[in-house]
């Protein structure tokens, strides 16, 4: 039997229900030996304080990203949402998907829906996004923000090119000037000097707006399809093109999410095994280890059950209540136990794959003259060294500027090569765990498809301990949509219509 470092206590309640009376339980619970049902302390002015919190724009204290997925999930689940609707969409935890829906439904004009079995619903208007958009302000500014922040990056980008070129340009210019006023013979020394200044005229300093323009190599189309121009070509070559799994990690959440909510809210621990972080399996060691599930537990609020044949089970209630009308047909179908497993998911990976970094996304022939041109100013900055202190007249002008500015041009020429050198070193070690990684989770997803009859047993009883309860809209009994006049929620008649569900709960048992 698998083990977990988990309780298997009875649950809490989850956090976003309603709060319940304590004279009112579940017989179930074997608290009273009296059958009575939940009945729902509900104070409609507080869930409309609840919803209006005032003047402030709420949506504006959220982290962009919570925001943007809780959107993207409304938008795509029809406006009308539970709390599991959107965290298993969004891959959000639960708190976080309940503070952005009450912050959302809070500044767009939304409202609360609550079920007869005491579960809340978030429904919003369909020019929700328009209303959002006109009253918050962060919203209005984060596309400048956004733009300011990307001009900077590319500005931080072609900076380092640039002073490739300048750093070049200075330390030959400079030779030049060093030979050129070392020169016995005034004919040959003006001679250079005419030499070099043709050569300045040759190499226009405008030139250099065209490595700034950040359209330049698309209308001039030297930048190959993938690539970049030369300037931002240097600073990949030396600093690299960065994280390639930014935003990896938020993907991997709405996975696992869609995934348990895709199956009915309940998993075994192998199933989720292909989106998290596990170790090689080991053949000679029994594979009875779950302790990587343990951070789905605490976003999802899962808990562990134990089913009849001592198999341990992982139950995700808040993901088991939707509002969607579109709800898996596939809950309790043994069929897509195995091969069709992988399949039976539609949308959702087979396992989680982390990319591997890059050293450069520049070409070969891109690198090689970065390359190259680095080398260059690399025995310049050498030769250079070796002229100044041979210099036995005290310089001025140029080449006293280039001197006081050379501990500066030796750092950047040293760190030209020695940055990306360690960089190499440390991707090699980077890449080396990703494999493994993904080798790891690849394995586990092989051993779905093909599931040992203990593996096919446990997966069949969690489908068969699967199900999803859609919240229509005839179990609604109470709406913040209507005014208060128009529902009466006082203490009597809650206990009416309660008092025939409990009256027909006793005929049935």
């Amino acid at each position: 039997m698998a083990s977990l470092s988990l309780s298997l206590t009875s649950p809490p309640l989850p956090h976003h229900h309603l709060l319940f009376r304590p004279s009112r339980l579940n017989p179930n619970w074997g608290l009273s030996s009296k059958p009575r049902l939940l009945v729902p302390a509900i104070r409609a002015s507080s869930i409309e304080t609840a919803l209006r919190p005032g003047g402030a724009v709420e949506t504006d204290r959220l982290p962009s990203d919570i925001r943007d997925g809780t959107i993207q999930a409304v938008d795509s689940l029809g406006g009308r949402v539970t709390i599991g609707d959107v965290a298993a969409r969004a891959g959000l935890k639960l708190d976080q998907a309940e503070r952005a829906l009450q912050a959302l439904a809070a500044d767009t004009e939304g409202f609360l829906e609550v079920s007869d079995e005491g579960d809340v619903l978030y429904t919003f208007p369909k020019d929700y996004r328009a209303k959002l958009a006109a009253k918050s302000f962060r919203m209005k500014i984060e596309p400048f923000v956004d733009k300011a922040k990307g001009a900077f990056a590319y500005l931080i980008r072609v900076s380092f090119g640039t002073a490739l070129i300048a750093s070049i340009v200075l330390v030959y210019t400079t030779i030049i000037a060093i030979v050129s006023s070392q020169s016995e013979e005034d004919n040959r020394g003006r001679r250079r000097g005419r030499s070099y200044d043709s050569g300045l005229m040759f190499f226009r300093p405008s030139d250099l707006f065209w490595y700034w323009d950040v359209n330049y190599y698309r209308r001039k189309q030297i930048k190959s399809e993938g690539g970049n121009n030369f300037i931002e070509s240097v600073f990949s070559f030396v600093f690299g093109d960065g994280d390639p799994n930014q935003g990896l990690e938020e993907e991997r959440w709405k996975l696992i999410g869609q995934y348990i909510s895709s199956n009915g809210g309940v998993v075994t621990a192998e199933e989720l095994a292909p989106f998290l972080d596990v170790p090689p399996i080991d053949p000679n060691k029994e594979q009875d280890e779950e302790s990587y599930i343990l951070p789905v537990l605490l976003r999802f609020e899962g808990h562990p059950e134990v089913d009849e044949q001592g198999n341990i089970l992982y139950r995700f209630p808040s993901l088991q209540k939707t509002a969607s009308s579109n709800s898996s047909r596939r809950i309790g179908r043994k069929e897509y136990i195995g091969t069709r497993l992988a399949e039976s998911i539609i949308g959702i990976d087979k396992y989680f794959k982390e990319k591997k970094w890059q050293f450069s996304k520049t070409n070969a022939s891109e690198r090689a003259m970065v390359a190259g041109l680095g080398a260059l100013n690399f025995f310049g900055v050498v030769i250079l060294g070796g002229l100044l202190k041979e210099m036995t007249v005290t310089p001025g002008g140029l080449i006293s500027f280039v001197a006081q500015l050379y501990p500066l041009l030796q750092v950047y020429a040293a760190s030209f090569f020695t940055i990306p050198l360690v960089r190499w070193l440390l991707l090699q070690k980077t890449n080396s765990e990703i494999t493994k990684r993904n080798e790891a989770r690849l394995e586990r997803a092989q051993l779905l498809e093909l599931p040992n009859p203990s593996l096919r047993r446990k997966l069949v009883s969690a489908r068969d301990m699967a199900s999803q309860k859609v919240i229509r809209q005839e179990e609604i009994v109470y709406s913040t949509q209507k005014d208060l006049a128009d529902q009466d929620f006082e203490e009597r008649e809650w206990d009416k219509r309660f008092k025939q569900l409990e009256s027909d709960y006793r005929e049935n048992a």
